[in-house]
């Protein structure tokens, strides 16, 4: 018998299927994710100062962030409809990129991981800020959208080596 790790979405013939975790115990499970998005310095000073063409640039990514964490199910396939209890979305300046980065975290208590929520979340709203401001800079550079760390359910908790992280 193999021990290699098995990809829990596919069956023995390698048919795609949603996993059935009806069996699964209920446990807080909290997911937290990364990611950023690369400017000239000027778009970032447009994007702070709060005088982009189409508005608040980081306040709507931000509601697009969360608004893409719940609707996660929707977008990727196989993923679980969730009731979702806390999603936040912080999005900092940084000048040394120069650019913003993202962090998502999304929490339930339920039979299934969060981590997939948290990375839409993430990478939705790097695509609001790529998409307002496009127009001052269409060379923005989005990145690094990766998990951070999540934490219950079976497999426990788990983070990204602190050497792995920017």
């Amino acid at each position: 018998m193999s021990t290699a790790p098995k990809l829990t979405h596919l069956d023995s013939a390698g048919a795609a299927h949603m996993v059935d975790v009806g069996d699964k115990a209920e446990t807080e499970r909290v997911a937290v994710a990364e990611g950023s998005v690369l400017m000239q310095p000027e778009t970032l000073e447009l994007i702070l100062s709060g005088n982009a063409k189409k508005g608040d640039v980081i306040g709507t990514a931000r509601i697009a962030g969360i608004m893409a964490a719940k609707k996660t199910h929707e977008l990727i396939p196989l993923c679980h409809p969730l009731l979702l209890s806390k999603i936040t979305v912080d999005i900092d300046a940084d000048a040394k990129l120069p650019g913003l980065r993202v962090r998502a975290t999304v929490k339930l208590t339920g039979k299934t991981g969060v981590e997939m929520e948290a990375l839409t979340a993430v990478s939705v709203a790097c695509l609001t800020v790529y998409d307002m401001a496009k127009a001052v800079d269409k060379g923005m550079i989005i990145q690094d959208i990766r998990l951070l760390q999540k934490s219950g359910g079976k497999s426990g908790d788990w983070a990204a080596e602190a050497t792995d992280r920017k």
